[in-house]
């Protein structure tokens, strides 16, 4: 499963190169911004865009709407994978428990 994450761009570091730094939670990461570059949408156009990173690359663009709720969404499941954690490490030390 590939999975997008949301993040916001908030420059262009390389335009030539079409790299921009994308803000992610607060986190702050170069990615390349070749797959949502084209003639009506330039380089220069993309500060502000949210977009949907894999692997270091902005997929596509996307509104905010969508990436808060693609954003609520992994934090859910981020939660649910905790609880399952904690689950199963409970589970370990009942059976080790006498």
């Amino acid at each position: 499963m590939c999975l997008g994450i949301p993040g916001r761009i908030v420059r262009i570091d390389d335009a030539a190169n079409m790299l921009a730094t994308v803000d992610v939670g607060g986190v702050r990461r170069q990615i390349n911004i070749v797959c949502i570059v084209d003639e009506t949408h330039p380089v220069e156009s993309c500060v502000g865009d949210w977009v949907l990173i894999h692997v270091g690359f902005a997929m596509s663009r996307i509104d905010e709407a969508e990436a808060a709720e693609t954003l609520r969404i992994l934090q859910e499941l981020g939660e649910a994978q905790a609880e399952m954690e904690a689950m199963r490490l409970g589970a370990t030390s009942a059976k080790a428990s006498p």
